[in-house]
């Protein structure tokens, strides 16, 4: 199973439309590192949901329950869409300060390069961020 990270403005989707939704397919990403990390999601991969520019947190856990395809908002074919489902809403939002002050998450990409949208994460920073969700 491989991780993930992937990032949303509240004000235009939040992780409460994103369970009142179900399912989405997560559209919009136009960085190339970004929609590689897209193309390696497979099904069951999990992703955490990080609420950007306003709250700057994690706030719950998705699945991947559709692999890549053609991002349906574009003709243009160098973009792809996964399809997500919410599993989990954290007891406690995880925020960039907390994450950035565990020394078991410095080299996080979130840390690292925060404005990648989409980004992969090794096991260890994955069970890290949910143990703080969870406390």
């Amino acid at each position: 199973m491989n991780y993930f990270l992937v990032k949303s403005e509240p004000f235009k989707y939040s992780w409460e439309q994103f369970n009142k939704d179900g399912q989405t397919f997560w559209d919009g990403v136009r960085n190339y590192q970004a929609r590689n990390n897209l193309k390696a999601m497979k099904n069951g991969d999990l992703v955490l949901f990080y609420h950007s520019n306003e709250g700057k947190e994690v706030v719950g856990i998705a699945k991947v329950v559709k692999e890549f395809y053609q991002d349906p908002t574009t003709d243009d074919e160098r973009w792809v869409v996964v399809d997500l489902a919410p599993v989990e809403t954290f007891k406690k939002p995880v925020t960039l300060e907390a994450i950035k002050a565990d020394p078991l998450l410095q080299e996080m990409g979130l840390v690292r390069q925060g404005r990648l949208s989409v980004m992969p994460l090794k096991p260890e920073e994955f069970d890290r961020i949910v143990e703080l969700g969870s406390e």
